[in-house]
């Protein structure tokens, strides 16, 4: 018979290794819920009502621009944004625009702005957008009618909005 000590259990290799996967657990886990506590997901809605009419009344504003038969082309510079509206009957072609310039993922990039044109031309300074797909949309002074479209910039710096779908 051996007068050898096993070694405390703290001295040994299996144990150490045995914690560390749950021990790993436990951590990411406490990771995951500060990173979940102190963000904030902008996606979320309260009402969903209120955001189901909200769609119906879009389409519908969407579908008057498509009678009225507006188009927009529209020419990106790094600093400046031009765009020529153009309706079936030009009486309709608003003298003031809003104009929304949204990127899908970065809120804080979003850019409103309100454009005063002769002839269906509208022009503005803007701030430089990044490489990437934008949104854009425009709204007349009233807001009875609504243009959505999208661009990936700086690949595509003209492009068109036609009301009809096509």
């Amino acid at each position: 018979m051996s007068d050898k000590k096993p070694e405390p259990w703290y001295k040994q290799g299996w144990p150490w290794f045995l914690i560390f996967f749950p021990a790993t657990a436990v951590v990411a886990g406490f990771i995951t819920l500060a990173i979940a506590i102190n963000t904030w997901d902008g996606l979320v809605v309260d009402d969903y009502y209120k955001e189901g009419r909200a769609i119906v009344q879009t389409l519908g504003r969407a579908e008057r621009a498509r009678e009225l038969g507006l188009t927009a082309q529209f020419k990106v510079t790094a600093e400046s944004i031009r765009i020529d509206l153009s309706a079936l009957d030009p009486a309709n072609v608003p003298r003031m625009i809003h104009l929304t310039i949204a990127h899908p993922t970065r809120g804080g990039s979003d850019q409103l702005l309100d454009l005063t044109g002769e002839g269906g031309v509208f022009e503005a300074k803007i701030e430089s957008l990044s490489t990437g797909r934008w949104l854009f949309q425009i709204e007349d002074e009233s807001r009875s009618w609504r243009m959505n479209g999208a661009t990936y910039l700086p690949t595509e710096t003209e492009f068109r909005i036609d009301s009809s779908g096509s």
